[in-house]
């Protein structure tokens, strides 16, 4: 997937970005993920950014409490690529994943939002499309989105499915995994492409052992 600003290194990355902590949401280089903004401090952060670089960092808080709760390690850097005003005070949104990033500090900022001093050194590869596509084993993630399918009698369209280079298809049944946030953070932040498809298989494999059903659109 192309951006039409696309980062291509860390170097040019911002060392302060603003973050949106929202629990259970999960972004992935060269994903996208739609954000219906209604709050206030958000939709305020929604107007600075478009008229800088774009880039809102999206990362789950630690916990739900408090209007400002801690937050998670690792979270995503995402490029507004889609904007659109709904006429009743919102916005609706797309984010372009673009890196992984390390929380180094929230800063004391005068913005009504929340902004963090990030580190994207750990995550290199995240600038390089489809890296570590080769190492995945992408008839057991086939298998195991069959019998998840199955189980819970989901629609799937199988022709964007085989068709689907292994990054796009790992990283989006990822994002659109029914799991939790601890699930969530750890296909976040596994180390590489291959993990992360182990660790999605697994998941899920577990989620069958026990015979959940979850509500999820695959099509």
């Amino acid at each position: 997937m192309s951006v039409t600003a696309p980062y291509l290194s860390l170097a040019q990355m911002p060392e302060v970005i603003p973050v949106f902590p929202l629990a259970g949401a999960l972004l992935l280089p060269r994903a996208r993920i739609p954000l219906n903004i209604f709050e206030p401090r958000y939709l305020a952060m929604v107007e600075d950014v478009l008229q800088g670089n774009r880039i809102i960092g999206l990362i789950q808080p630690a916990s739900e409490e408090g209007q400002a709760p801690a937050l998670l390690p690792v979270g995503c850097a995402g490029r507004l690529t889609q904007f659109a005003e709904t006429g009743d005070g919102r916005y609706l949104v797309t984010l372009t994943g673009i890196a992984r990033f390390r929380v180094v500090e929230e800063i004391a900022a005068s913005t009504p939002y929340r902004q963090c001093r990030v580190a994207f050194s750990g995550f290199q590869s995240d600038f390089t499309p489809r890296v570590g596509e080769e190492a995945v084993d992408r008839a057991s993630v086939l298998e195991t989105l069959r019998q998840f399918a199955d189980a819970n009698d989901l629609q799937i369209d199988w022709q964007s499915v085989r068709e689907a280079p292994n990054e796009a298809l790992v990283n989006a049944l990822s994002m659109m995994s029914p799991y939790g946030p601890k699930e969530k953070q750890a296909l976040l932040e596994a180390p590489s492409l291959k993990r992360r498809a182990e660790v999605l298989v697994a998941i899920t494999e577990v989620e069958l052992a026990r015979g959940k059903r979850a509500p999820m659109s695959l099509q």
